[in-house]
């Protein structure tokens, strides 16, 4: 009887011993089956958007893109699909495509885009940029595509990265230039002055815009916070750096897009 028991409880621990190594050696291959399986949904929904952007289907392809960014954050193409993101972004934000975020002016007598630049909160050439002008003028019953979303602006400075945003969701990611031993200030402020090809006035010299010296590069973009803002630079290779005085340095050709598309008033976050 005796011997009877030890060979079932020899047979159970071999059972029990079998589990465990079929668990210990499945673990791995399940999840590199796993890992596989997500790779190809990520490549799918890659080759889904790609089709779509291409079809001109734009606000699909934008769902699509965001939907692998947020669900599949290490797929191998990642980078290549938030530059997508933001290009199809701002391409939406600039078209006469309509969205939930859009809505339709019918110009009546008196108006002009300044007028209608004013009521909306937005600059006259984002109007004109999204609505194909190529000049302010504007006829009585003409429909204009206007942008309602709130435009905002988020500096991180840890990553030298400034995010544009409407509302909540983000629109495009720029790398900038940061301030030296962190002296770009932290908090919120609003944009105040805009200037095209500004002047640099440095240490009492008058620094012309046509100067290659002049640090500032083609837009500036000032603060309610005197002495700092977001501008351009002539120094693009320095883009990525905490290099500058303090202000928020930028490419010319993304300040200048952001300049076209920020009114007097947007609110600038600036995080360490």
């Amino acid at each position: 009887m005796k011997k009877n028991i030890w060979i079932i409880v020899g047979l159970v621990f071999a059972v029990f011993v079998i589990f465990r190594l079929v668990a210990m050696f499945s673990r791995p291959a399940a999840a590199a089956t796993k890992g596989a399986s997500t790779k190809t949904q990520a490549a799918n929904l890659y080759s889904q958007a790609v089709g779509l952007e291409d079809a001109n289907e734009v606000l699909q392809a934008k769902e699509l893109y965001r939907k692998i960014i947020h669900e599949y954050p290490d797929f191998n193409k990642v980078e290549e699909v938030q530059k997508k993101l933001d290009a199809l972004n701002m391409k939406i934000l600039v078209s006469k495509i309509e969205t939930p975020k859009t809505a339709i002016h019918t110009v009546e007598p008196g108006d002009s885009l300044a007028k209608i630049a004013k009521k909306y909160r937005v600059t006259i050439a984002f109007i004109k940029k999204s609505n194909g002008l190529v000049s302010d003028t504007i006829r009585i019953g003409q429909r204009l595509r206007i942008w309602t979303g709130v435009l905002s602006v988020f500096v991180d400075k840890s990553q030298n990265i400034l995010v544009l945003k409407s509302d909540d969701e983000i629109i495009k990611i720029y790398s900038v230039s940061t301030g030296t031993n962190n002296s770009t200030p932290i908090g919120t402020f609003t944009i105040e002055g805009k200037l095209v090809n500004p002047v640099w006035f440095k240490s009492g010299a008058v620094i012309p815009a046509s100067s290659p010296e002049n640090a500032l590069g083609s837009r500036w973009m000032g603060f309610d916070l005197a002495g700092y803002g977001i501008h351009g630079t002539i120094e693009p290779e320095s883009i990525g750096q905490q290099v500058t005085a303090g202000c928020v340095r930028m490419r010319n050709p993304d300040v200048e897009e952001l300049y076209d598309l920020l009114p007097e008033g947007t609110k600038v976050t600036i995080v360490d």
